[in-house]
């Protein structure tokens, strides 16, 4: 199942996000790497938001992914949304439907 994690970024975002960046990216790649994390990026402009979609099992596995990521942990995130996704168009699709 696709769930979308959606960060809305505290005003000061892009001043703060470099001393925590390579965690953060670290973090992303390694659930890329297993199979979880689909994609993810900062949207807007100027951005306010990132959205990131995972393909798991549970909505645990992103909650996990959420409180581990530094930029949630140090405040860059002011806060986090986790919405089940039911993609049923394109080649990802969890539940296609023609």
């Amino acid at each position: 199942m696709h769930f979308v994690l959606v960060y809305e970024v505290a005003e000061d975002y892009l001043e703060r996000r470099g001393q925590y960046r390579e965690e953060h990216l670290k973090l992303g790649w390694q659930a890329a790497d297993r199979g979880e994390l689909v994609l993810g990026g900062a949207v807007g402009d100027p951005i306010d938001r990132a959205h990131l979609v995972f393909n798991v099992d549970s909505a645990a596995v992103v909650e996990a992914f959420a409180k581990a990521d530094p930029y949630v942990r140090n405040g860059l995130i002011k806060r986090y949304q986790i919405m089940p996704w039911h993609t049923v168009i394109g080649e990802l699709a969890t539940q296609p439907t023609r």
